[in-house]
Formats: structure tokens, sequence, C-alpha cells
């Protein structure tokens, strides 16, 4: 106004925040609350100096910005680490970055900030305050800070409280150097079973799901049910068999991994055979996923090998609808244990589908044909087998088309006729029969890389 005093900016007027400043001293020694009287709304600030001194952990700086009996209840505006889509007039859709409400707290939480957490919470920072939606102990755990977690909650934070996406702190002990940051919250009174809220998921099925062996062990000890079921059925042991690959190069490991898991959670008690809403098994999904040893242990836990999911499809046909990535890890033997155990074999009206996709695996065919007394395969078959793959594995494959015009030979239909008496029994009766090694072997589908 003209001659008058300027009117102050509008965030200021109306949000009470203070204009950006060399510093940012709120609520100082003459504009404390009285203690008992109800406590104002946490303030804007804009502050730079106050941001920069808290992104990188200047305690000298902040100690100046909040002298005793200052307030750190403060709320800061930050802006989104990625863009999201959003509508604007006409229907118009543009890329944005949102701006998000924090906390000197979970700045300094995120960020590891020990003594910079000490100070905001003397100077009357609110542990659980979430304007964003997250407490800055979730933020802490996130990130693995095991120092801030233990300040925050020592300070009275909350171990159960859920943020926006309806997740307690222990759902997200799920990175490396978590696990202490996991038994720290256990300690202080967080639920070994406490759920999220819309997936129902307690933290052994976070940790099951991400294949983090010693957080599932750790829980395990704290007394965690291995058969909790989330919002769809799911128990920790099928989303532990539901580990994927990311690539070739990665296979072994993760099946390490799953199995691992597998070990702990049957050896707690853990039910082998638990089936979700749409009947799926451990086995069911331990096969798609191509984890070879894993199905191993299951069957040796009598899992029905044989049981169908809601689409009807058994174990030996998630096997063999498996990723690529199954090639790593020697889906043969899969299939051959699957076999052993008394799985029904594939109709015979599928195998030129089962060659085509699995050509590259020729064991995994060898075993396949080996339950038949017959060759099962069209002349045509030869195919639908790349030439370079023909190539590369030309003795078995010379031997297997070649059998599109012969009977099989007297030693194969004799294994064959054995294996169909001992139906439903061979992985007992097998190993019992007072056989030759050798021989015993070939009764189990050994590999030969040839066929006969």
């Amino acid at each position: 106004m003209p001659g008058g005093r300027k009117s102050p900016p509008p965030w200021e007027h109306h949000l009470g925040c203070l204009p950006s400043a060399p510093t940012c001293r709120v609520w100082g020694p003459q504009s404390c609350p009285a203690l008992g009287t109800p406590r104002p709304s946490p303030l804007l600030c804009r502050d730079m100096a106050l941001q920069n001194a808290l992104y990188t952990g200047d305690l000298a700086r902040l100690q100046e910005l909040f002298p005793p009996n200052s307030t750190a209840d403060l709320l800061l505006e930050s802006r989104a680490a990625e863009p999201r889509w959003s509508s604007h007039q006409r229907g118009l859709w543009s890329l944005t970055y949102e701006e998000e409400l924090t906390t000197p707290l979970h700045v300094a939480a995120s960020r590891g900030h020990a003594e910079v957490l000490r100070l905001l919470l003397r100077r009357r920072a609110r542990p659980d305050s979430a304007p964003g939606g997250r407490t800055a102990l979730h933020e802490a755990c996130a990130e693995g800070r095991t120092d801030c977690v233990h300040v925050l909650l020592v300070a009275g934070a909350d171990p159960n409280i859920p943020d926006q996406d309806g997740k307690r702190p222990l759902h997200l002990c799920r990175g490396p150097g978590t696990l202490e940051c996991a038994e720290l919250l256990l300690r202080f009174g967080a639920r070994v079973d406490g759920r999220s809220e819309e997936e129902e998921e307690t933290p052994l099925h976070v940790a099951a799901r991400l294949g983090h062996v010693e957080l599932a062990d750790l829980l395990l000890r704290r007394g965690a049910c291995p058969d909790a079921r989330d919002a769809e059925g799911w128990t920790p042991l099928l989303a532990a068999c539901d580990t994927r690959c990311r690539s070739p190069a990665d296979a072994e490991a993760t099946t390490a991994r799953c199995l691992q898991l597998c070990c702990l959670l049957l050896s707690a008690g853990a039910d082998a055979d638990a089936a979700d809403q749409d009947k799926r098994r451990p086995l069911h999904l331990a096969c798609r996923r191509g984890h070879a040893a894993v199905v191993e242990l299951l069957l040796s836990c009598g899992v029905s090998v044989n049981a169908m999911d809601y689409g009807g499809h058994t174990a030996l046909h998630c096997a063999l609808q498996g990723p690529a990535a199954a090639l790593a890890q020697s889906p043969e033997h899969m299939v051959r244990a699957l076999l052993n155990h008394g799985a029904v074999r594939v109709w015979p009206g599928a195998l030129p589908k089962v060659l085509e996709r699995w050509c590259m695996s020729p064991r995994t065919i060898e075993v396949l044909m080996n339950t038949y007394s017959g060759m099962q395969l069209p002349e045509e078959a030869m195919s639908l087998v790349p030439p370079e793959t023909l190539q590369k594995h030309q003795r078995f494959y010379s031997s297997l088309f070649a059998l599109a015009r012969q009977p099989r030979s007297l030693q194969h239909l004799s294994r064959c006729a054995l294996r169909s008496h001992l139906a439903g029994c061979l992985p007992h009766a097998l190993p019992r029969l007072p056989l030759p090694p050798r021989l015993l072997r070939y009764l189990q589908l050994d590999f030969e890389d040839v066929l006969y």
C-alpha cells in the first residue's frame, strides 16, 4: 500500500510461516508457548540456510538456528524424487515434481545424522509427526540408519505406527543394513506379526518375498508365525518360493537364498502344502520360478506332486511353462525329480510345444521322452528345433528323431514296465531294490545324452 507498511507475503500471513532469512529462529524465548497450553500447528519454513544445514548435518549451525527454548517442530517442503503425471484444465496432462511436506526430524533421520536428531528432539520436535504420511522412524528404517532408529525409539517413537501405505516400520526393514534396525524395533515393542493395513502382510512375508534370510531367521526366533496368511491367502513359504531371478547370472544365488528361506520356514513348522486362494501351492511356484533345489526339498516333505491349481496346472506343467532364465538352473533336474515322485506325464499331444520351448535343454527333453514306451513326436517335429541347436546337440537330436521311425530298445521298455508297476511309490520303492547303483540310476532316469 502506498505510504504504508508493506503487506506480509501470503504464505507468512495465512500459514504462519517465516520469511526466508539468514536465520530461522522459530518460537524463540519470547514466543514459546507456556507449558500446559495446547501445542500450535507446526510452522512452514522455507529458510534455505536451515535446510542446507539439515541436509548436510551441520550440527554447529543448527545449534545457532535452534537456541534453547526454541522449537524444531517445523514443516519443510521437499520435491518428490520422481515426476508424476498431473491433470490441468481442458484435459491437459503434464509431468511435474510434486511438493511434499517433511520435517527437520525426517531429514536428519533419513540421512543418518544422529546428533542432529538428538538436538531436534531436545528442541521439542515430535517423534511421531508424519506430515507426508511417514514418520521419521519409517524413514530411518527404510534407509537402515540404526543409530537414528535407536535415538527415535528412546525418545518415544511408536514402533507400530502405520505409514500412508499401511506399512509399519518393521515392514520397511528390507534392504542392506536393516537387520539391526529390526532388532531394535522388536526390543522396543514392535509386534513381530504386525500386519500392513491393505495387503495384511506380516514382516515375515516381506522378508520371504525379498529373500532376506537373516531377517526371516530373526523374526522366526522372535516368534513370528510361519503360516500367517495375507489378504490373498499367501503364506511366507509361498512368498519365498515365488522369488524371481532377475537374470540367468543371478539364478544360482537366487535359488540358494530361496532354499535357505524354505529350510528356515519348514523347520519352524510351515505347511509345505499350503494353498492360496487360487489353489497355488509352494511346489507350483517353485517350479514356475525354476528353483530345482527347492522343488526337491518340497518333494522330500511329501507334498502333493499332482495337485492342480485353479487353472488346472500341476507342478510339472508349471515347470515346463517356466521362464527362459530357468535354463541356468538345470530344469532337467527339476523335471526328473517330479517324474520320480509320481508326477503325471505330459499329454503326448503337447510334446511338440515342449520340444519347441525347451530344445536348448536336451536333457529336459530326454527325461520326458524316457517316460514313454514309444516315441510320441511326429516326423515334422525336427523343424521345431533351430538349426544351430541341432548342430550343437547333434548326437542327442539325431537319436531323438531316428526313433520316430523305429521302436525303443528292450532295456528302455523294461524300465518303463517296472516304473509303471511301481507307480505311486516310486520315490520310496526304487532306492530299496537290491540293484547295482548304475542300474538304479538308470531306473531313476539318469541322464545319458542319447535316446535308444
